[in-house]
């Protein structure tokens, strides 16, 4: 099956089964949310949305943020993967946006970027969700899935090149969605290390199925059917 023809059948299911995705981080405003995403690295949305209301409660607006030390944030957030570090991270967020950006959450993926803990995956998630932008942010569920269906091809070894290969097709509309698509079915049904293929409804035009599971399957049964000639033959050999 082509490129072309794999993206067909993701946008098609995608937009008829799940017309309107959504990020699974509680936020009320951008500020919310960029706090949220920089929390979210390499942790779980449910954790960070654990920790989310003690942290918005000390500090709920960018200027508390940036009068805020590491050592006044860490309490709050020790339950998350890396504390020290966000910590440090979420100081120096809020006083650059009080000082630089006059305690709003830049548009820009450039702009985002000069913040510190924001890479171009959180700046991606910050223009999408916020901005409706067409940017799509590439993170572990995104680059498994998407080499999993045959969306991007193999040689696509880095956020970024698998980035431009799922913007190249999607179409700009629906860039910001399928970044919730790819997240939300890595999430809970294209798991890293035991993928639900069994119910998954993309079976049928998944590369990773027709390549692993169905050549396992297909193994198992040639397998049974030579055990049960062996047991036939042996039982017959007998009588």
């Amino acid at each position: 099956m082509r490129k072309p023809e794999r993206f067909r059948h993701f946008l098609e299911y995608f937009t008829t089964h799940f017309p309107k995705p959504e990020t699974e981080l509680h936020y009320r405003n951008p500020y919310e949310l960029i706090v949220a995403v920089v929390l979210s690295a390499q942790c779980t949305d449910k954790r960070v949305n654990q920790v989310m209301p003690a942290l918005l409660e000390q500090f709920p607006t960018p200027e508390q943020l940036a009068a805020a030390s590491a050592e006044d944030i860490f309490p709050f957030i020790r339950s998350v993967s890396y504390p020290n570090n966000k910590a440090k991270h979420l100081a120096g967020l809020g006083r650059m946006l009080v000082q630089d950006f006059g305690s709003e959450v830049p548009s820009t993926i450039e702009e985002l970027q000069r913040l510190p803990g924001v890479g171009r995956k959180t700046a991606n998630v910050v223009v999408s969700v916020i901005y409706n932008q067409p940017a799509m942010a590439v993170d572990t569920h995104v680059f498994r899935v998407s080499h999993r269906l045959g969306l991007v091809a193999e040689t696509a070894t880095t956020p970024l090149a698998v980035e431009k290969e799922l913007v190249r097709y999607i179409p700009q509309d629906l860039i910001p969605k399928a970044h919730h698509w790819l997240i939300l079915h890595g999430r809970y049904i294209c798991l890293a290390r035991s993928p639900k293929c069994a119910v998954c409804p993309l079976s049928g035009w998944c590369k990773y199925y027709a390549d692993v599971i169905s050549k396992t399957i297909n193994s198992a049964t040639e397998n049974a059917h030579t055990r049960r000639k062996a047991i036939n033959s042996k039982l017959n050999s007998t009588t």
